[in-house]
């Protein structure tokens, strides 16, 4: 399993590769400050790591969703410069998240240039399993918008029935949230033409799912903490 505190160590040709895109792209997202500066090895050689990666994906996801390239560099210059691949991960999600549901035929180079990492059949099988593939005739219907997160759920330590019931309690709380949401928002638009009301739509869905990862981020926090602090409390208090 790989962690976010490897030290760097692609090369600027194996970046390309395993981001799908030329080295003259890398090289001129670095000129233009949307790519940090790589680690210099032996000989000078630039070396790149997971966080080279994880901002190249959201690039492409920024550029799917048919932003600039001057709106990508107010946008990824907003961001805290010492974001990890997996805060940068949450933010492609958050990105992702806008666009409606995209389900693309791909072959499994295509597969795992998606993914962004090679996969082996025990992966593809999980990734089946969890609903992001389905087979088709040699090649694979992906969700695109589902892929990257079934990725990195490859590496957590968890069952899959695990993950099933985790899937099972977000999707359960996310629509009743959604309910309730769009019953508040009714309530705004009630008087409003058509068009006040698809534009409105447009405006508020990423700032709603950006405010639902947020405060999700800060309980989740908050019940890990008081989770990890039990045992403590309890080792104390005898």
């Amino acid at each position: 399993m790989t962690t976010d505190t490897e030290e760097p160590t692609l090369t600027i040709d194996e970046l390309a590769a395993r981001a799908g895109v030329t080295v003259r792209t890398v090289r001129f997202y670095g000129t233009k400050g949307l790519l940090p500066p790589p680690v210099l090895g032996p000989r000078r050689v630039g070396r790149y790591g997971r966080e080279h990666l994880a901002r190249l994906a959201l690039i492409e996801e920024l550029q799917h969703q048919g932003m600039t390239l001057a709106g990508i560099e107010r946008y990824l210059h907003r961001l805290p410069p010492d974001l990890s691949a997996r805060d940068l991960a949450v933010h492609r999600a958050v990105v992702a998240s806008w666009a409606p549901d995209t389900v693309e035929t791909v072959t499994r180079g295509e597969l795992e240039r998606r993914a962004g990492r090679p996969l082996g059949d025990e992966d593809v099988e999980r990734l089946v399993a969890m609903g992001v593939l389905r087979s088709a005739d040699g090649e694979y219907e992906a969700d695109l918008g589902l892929l990257r997160l079934g990725v990195g759920l490859l590496d957590v330590p968890l069952s899959q029935e695990a993950i099933f019931a985790a899937r099972k309690v977000l999707i359960e709380h996310s629509r009743a949230a959604a309910r309730e949401l769009s019953q508040l928002f009714r309530g705004e638009v009630a008087e409003r033409d058509a068009r006040d009301v698809r534009s409105l739509s447009a405006h508020m869905q990423p700032l709603v799912v950006q405010a639902l990862l947020t405060a999700f981020q800060r309980s989740l926090k908050e019940e890990l903490g008081e989770w990890l602090t039990e045992p403590s409390r309890e080792s104390g208090a005898g």
